[in-house]
């Protein structure tokens, strides 16, 4: 079935919004929070944090405190949410929501962000996902505006950044996609092999994060290198 269109920002998160034009600063000065991990979190107006998310912001604020090597980095940053999903033998992983605004400033300390994180939340995975907004087909005619969508708003488009974001800052180097004899579509994802000691663990995390995010399946594999 095809996936809802909230995609990325629904599901575990509720309907997508624009994000509000938060002044972080005065928002945890506002609140007396500067100096707590609740700084570390900001969500919609009227939705608090759940008690996860709440633990999530605060590793992230200790990390802040403690890491001479992330700290001027992470001043400035803060999550939109955090969820934990189940994935094969039992284990959890952690995903972790971003503000699309903010995805980049956290791609830069990505890899050493998520080993600091791995180490606090010992046994589970970390991924880290920019939140987007999906724009429907029938976008430009109810908001009475020229032209088309922006190709970054479409289903497609944002499924496919959902990849990159999942592997980062792995390179995603060729898809194919299967059918299957029963007409479903099995997508196949090959992944820089260069990384392929540093990733190999989590390829069913990426997996079972892609599908409950997008509702479609999807297998993570390496190029078969050629002697």
């Amino acid at each position: 079935s095809d996936p809802p269109s909230d995609l990325a920002g629904g599901g575990w998160l509720g309907p997508p919004q624009t994000a509000p034009a938060w002044n972080h600063s005065e928002f945890c000065s506002r609140n007396d929070k500067m100096f707590t991990g609740r700084s570390k979190i900001v969500k919609p107006e009227g939705q608090t944090p759940d008690e996860f998310e709440q633990q999530v912001a605060q590793e992230l604020f200790n990390l802040e405190m403690s890491s001479s090597e992330l700290k001027n980095d992470l001043k400035d940053l803060y999550i939109s949410a955090a969820k934990q999903v189940d994935v094969a033998s039992g284990r959890k992983a952690i995903v972790i929501f971003v503000p699309y605004r903010l995805a980049k400033s956290f791609n830069k300390i990505q890899a050493r962000l998520v080993r600091e994180l791995e180490k606090k939340f010992s046994g589970r995975h970390v991924v880290i996902i920019a939140q987007r907004t999906i724009l429907g087909k029938g976008f430009a005619r109810s908001h009475k505006t020229s032209g088309p969508r922006p190709r970054s708003r479409t289903l497609t488009a944002v499924q496919e950044a959902i990849l990159d974001d999942i592997v980062y800052p792995t390179e995603i180097v060729g898809k194919r996609t299967r059918v299957r004899l029963d007409g479903t579509k099995l997508l196949k994802v090959f992944l820089d092999p260069k990384d392929q000691v540093n990733v190999e663990t989590k390829l069913d995390t990426f997996a079972t994060v892609y599908k409950k995010l997008t509702n479609k399946d999807v297998v993570f594999e390496f190029p078969v290198q050629q002697e």
